[in-house]
């Protein structure tokens, strides 16, 4: 009977935390939502990182910024981490899990060189990216971060609003995202992003990667998106045309006749 007893109530336990959860899904906006939305910074449209200039190519097509991007140093890792590093970088750049067209997932995601566009509705953020077609929700509707988070390529955002600033924590990261390339991270990795309009149609977005089994001190990068506002975002399938393949032994290469 104790034992009955203690399943129960731990079961009520998970229930009223699921319940609790459920409390915050969304519901229909009323005016006065609305009008604070329109109070906020303008993040609408759709933007792109800056790496020195340029944008698409010819024809309406996506081309890389002109210029190297200027990198910044890389994340200081623990003993055991680096060496995990080192052993990521030795397979080579084909064997990777973007070349089998898997999303880099959080950070990674927010610096590729591919337009992304921002959507501003009543405690949610949403924001759509051509890379891989992803889509990320950073819910601003009071919800605290999750306990016990699933693990996923984007993580859960939470975010708010400070002086003008989009604040987003993020946790709960599959084992398959990286805090850099080549670089893996611990079970309690978290991200902080901060997003800020420093004129109409530029924004940086300052990111502080913390991870104690990983890191030994915080991992901060900034990047700088400008707006474009008669883009629109463009289709991606990373399949299509993919010219990665796997030899007989699971070596990963690339097929440059397809």
């Amino acid at each position: 009977m104790r034992h009955a007893a203690r399943l129960f109530a731990a079961t009520l336990v998970v229930a009223t935390n699921v319940h609790a959860q459920q409390n915050f899904v969304p519901k229909k906006p009323t005016e006065a939502d609305w009008t604070a939305v329109a109070k906020l910074p303008d993040f609408t449209g759709v933007w792109e990182a800056t790496f020195g200039g340029g944008g698409r190519g010819a024809g309406g097509g996506r081309g890389r910024a002109g210029g190297a991007p200027a990198f910044p140093a890389g994340p200081q890792l623990t003993p055991a981490y680096a060496e995990k590093r080192r052993a990521n970088q030795a397979k080579g750049a084909e064997d990777s899990q973007a070349a089998n067209c898997l999303p880099p997932g959080m950070p990674g995601i927010m610096g590729q060189p591919y337009p992304m566009e921002f959507l501003l509705t009543p405690g949610l953020v949403t924001i759509v990216i051509e890379a891989y077609s992803q889509v990320r929700h950073i819910y601003t509707d009071g919800r605290p971060l999750p306990d016990d988070p699933d693990q996923k390529f984007f993580g859960t955002s939470i975010g708010r609003w400070e002086n003008g600033t989009l604040v987003a924590e993020t946790v709960g990261f599959s084992p398959q995202t990286e805090i850099a390339p080549g670089t893996p991270h611990g079970d309690h990795m978290k991200i902080v992003e901060r997003f800020t309009l420093t004129d109409p149609d530029t924004m940086t977005i300052e990111t502080t990667v913390t991870d104690p089994e990983a890191l030994t001190a915080p991992y901060t990068t900034t990047r700088t998106l400008r707006r474009h506002r008669a883009w629109s975002i463009a289709e991606y399938i990373c399949e299509e045309n993919n010219r990665n393949s796997v030899d007989a032994n699971g070596k990963a290469g690339i097929n440059i006749k397809k």
